[in-house]
C-alpha cells in the first residue's frame, strides 16, 4: 500500500483505541490489546476533497475506516450521470461488502471533503475477523443496516415523488450529519448536481426545488450552504409521520 501524504488532519493516526470515531464504528466492542494489534496493520491517509478513496471494478486492497471526514458512495450510468448510492460519515467503513465476497467494488468512493482514513490489509483483516467473533456479529448488523437503508431508497425513488424526496434527503442531512453550531446551516456542504444525485433527479429540478423551499421560508440557501428553518414545514412535504430528531 502507498505511504499517506504528507498534508494532514490533526491527530489522524491516533491509536486504533484512542480514535474518537471508535465509539460508533463496528470496532467498539474490540477489547484494548486487540485493538493496539489492529494498529500495527493499517496506514492512515488524508484522501482531498473529491479524491478517489477506490474506484468501480477496482479489487479490494484492504477494510477503509473514515476517522474523519465525509465520503460519498457512488456509481456512473452508461451515460456518464453520477448516481450517488449512499452518505458515509465518521466512524463509518465502506469497502467491506466487496472485500467480505472477494468481488470487484460495485461502486466508487470519493471523498465529500477532506478526510482521515484508515486502510487495513485485507489478508491481516480476514483472519483478525475470524478471531474475533464479536466483530463478525457486528459486521452482521453493519451490512444488515445498510441493506435497509438500500431497500429504503428504493422505495424512496420508486413510490415518492421529487418533491418528497428533496423533503427527505434534507431531514436525511439534518440528522446523519448535524448542524453547524456556528452559523446553523446544515454540517455537510454538497453541490447541487450531487445533492440532485442523491435524490434521483435532474439538476434543473434539484435547483428549482431548493430555490421554491427557500421561497416559502422553509430552508434558507446562502451559497452551498443550507439552513432549515421550518422542520415542521419540511416533514409536511412527506406523506407519512416521522420523527426527526
Amino acid at each position: 500500500m502507498e505511504n499517506p501524504p504528507k498534508n494532514k488532519i490533526v491527530d489522524y493516526n491516533l491509536p486504533c483505541e484512542d480514535c474518537n470515531s471508535k465509539i460508533h464504528s463496528v470496532f467498539h466492542s474490540v477489547n484494548r490489546i486487540s485493538l493496539q494489534e489492529l494498529f500495527k496493520h493499517k496506514i492512515c491517509t488524508i484522501y482531498k476533497k473529491g479524491q478517489y478513496i477506490f474506484n468501480e471494478k477496482g479489487f479490494p486492497q484492504g477494510l477503509f475506516c473514515i476517522t474523519k471526514g465525509k465520503v460519498k458512495l457512488c456509481v456512473t450510468g452508461s451515460d456518464g450521470k453520477e448516481q450517488i448510492l449512499r452518505l458515509a460519515n465518521s466512524g463509518d467503513i465502506i469497502g467491506y461488502t466487496a472485500m467480505l465476497a472477494k468481488e470487484r467494488y460495485h461502486c466508487s468512493a470519493v471523498a465529500l471533503e477532506d478526510s482521515s482514513i484508515c486502510i487495513i490489509e485485507k489478508n491481516f483483516f480476514l483472519e483478525f475477523v475470524q478471531n474475533h467473533p464479536e466483530l463478525l456479529l457486528e459486521f452482521i448488523k453493519k451490512m444488515t443496516g445498510d441493506l435497509n437503508v438500500a431497500d429504503e431508497k428504493i422505495v424512496s425513488l420508486s413510490q415518492k415523488n421529487v418533491r418528497e424526496r428533496m423533503a427527505e434527503a434534507l431531514l436525511f442531512f439534518k440528522t446523519t450529519y448535524g448542524i453547524n453550531e456556528k452559523d446553523q446551516t446544515l454540517n455537510i456542504v454538497l453541490t447541487r448536481e450531487e445533492i440532485a444525485s442523491y435524490v434521483g433527479t435532474s439538476m434543473e429540478s434539484a435547483i428549482r426545488l431548493l430555490s421554491e423551499f427557500n421561497q416559502e421560508g422553509i430552508i434558507k440557501l446562502t451559497g452551498k450552504k443550507i439552513k432549515i428553518l421550518n422542520i415542521s414545514e419540511l416533514i409536511k412535504k412527506l406523506n407519512f409521520t416521522i420523527k426527526y430528531d
